[in-house]
């Protein structure tokens, strides 16, 4: 088959499905079943059928465009988040515009901005130190958050946090750990304060000691993890263990304290949280709490389209399981803690 040629009649064939099927699957993808979807798919690819997106988003008086808007364009978590966007949006006929909320003096005004601009068909939002306020805007175009969230009046696709942070507690706990300290996230982050009420909320359900000089400030960036670490290190009573509320806090940490002659997991337990990949390349490889993040991106991309094309307000959100990854750097206290 010839590949510049490819018909939608010839996308049909291949996944075994109608024309009419190829065209709803293309143009609402969140109204298919997800194993029809992902034939079609494949035989989209397959073919190299392309969408002429152009004559499409005039007919419908759209742009054809999402704006993806991340609080930092240079962490890596969120290049798995991005792939799964763009698995859903890519063959719907969306491209995705990246900008960064903290690239400016006012994330809130930013926001505003694009929501104001006329750029988009959507967006799609991953960082929750935004306000809910600047979404008030009428007849804004239809946002939902991924990851993060931003009150009940935005729908989101985020995993269950609380849950994570109870898991990772319980595991130290199972090995022995009673002295269990805590990195958090930046202040002002959903993230963060649920995470912590997860941590809170384990060690009181275990009747573990909960100490608020145990629970170190950090901002989900290897920089605070080391820095964590550091204060760690100047304490006289050191928690044995730690759970931190990021993967790349976690790497900080461990590098930090392995400077220091300190090794992980004999004299420092170490919990992570998101799976990110270096977790598993690390010497002792990070236990961590797993983020299915391309199924987040994906599902908050179907979530977006099923709003763009029905035209509604709000929608369900979505809470997607964690998994607990166990790895070697958590393991019983040293003697005598």
């Amino acid at each position: 088959m010839d590949r510049k040629s490819a018909t939608i009649q010839d996308v049909a064939r291949v996944a075994g499905v109608s024309t009419a099927t190829v065209s709803r699957t293309l143009s609402k993808p969140s109204v298919v079943a997800r194993s029809t979807r992902d034939a079609v798919l494949k035989a989209v690819a397959d073919t190299g059928y392309r969408v002429n997106a152009t004559a499409s988003n005039l007919r419908r008086q759209r742009t054809g465009s999402v704006i993806v808007l991340l609080p930092n364009l240079a962490n890596t978590f969120f290049a798995q988040i991005l792939a799964g966007l763009a698995s859903v949006l890519t063959p719907a006929g969306y491209g995705m515009l990246i900008a960064d909320t903290q690239s400016g003096p006012d994330p809130d005004e930013r926001l505003t901005h694009y929501l104001a601009s006329g750029q988009a068909d959507g967006l799609v939002v991953l960082d929750g130190t935004l306000s809910p306020a600047a979404l008030s805007m009428p007849g804004r175009p239809p946002v939902v958050c991924a990851c993060e969230w931003m009150g009940d009046a935005v729908p989101s696709v985020r995993v269950e946090n609380e849950r994570g942070a109870a898991l990772a507690v319980g595991h130290l706990a199972r090995l022995g750990h009673r002295h269990i300290g805590h990195v958090t996230g930046p202040g002002g982050n959903v993230l963060t304060q649920t995470r912590l009420e997860g941590y809170r909320a384990a060690l009181d359900r275990l009747g573990l000691p909960m100490r608020a000089d145990w629970v170190l400030e950090g901002d989900f960036t290897m920089d605070s993890g080391a820095a964590a670490a550091r204060v760690w290190l100047a304490m006289e009573d050191r928690p044995t263990a730690l759970f931190l509320s990021s993967d790349e806090m976690a790497v900080g940490f461990m590098g930090e304290v392995q400077r220091a002659g300190i090794r992980a997991p004999e004299d420092v337990s170490v919990v992570g949280f998101d799976n990110i990949e270096i977790a598993r390349h690390l010497s002792p490889g990070l236990t961590t709490i797993r983020q299915p993040r391309t199924d987040i991106g994906a599902r908050a991309a179907e979530l977006l389209l099923g709003l763009i094309e029905t035209g509604a307000s709000s929608a369900p959100s979505e809470v997607i399981e964690v998994e607990f990854i166990r790895r070697s750097s958590a393991g019983p206290p040293p003697k005598g803690r």
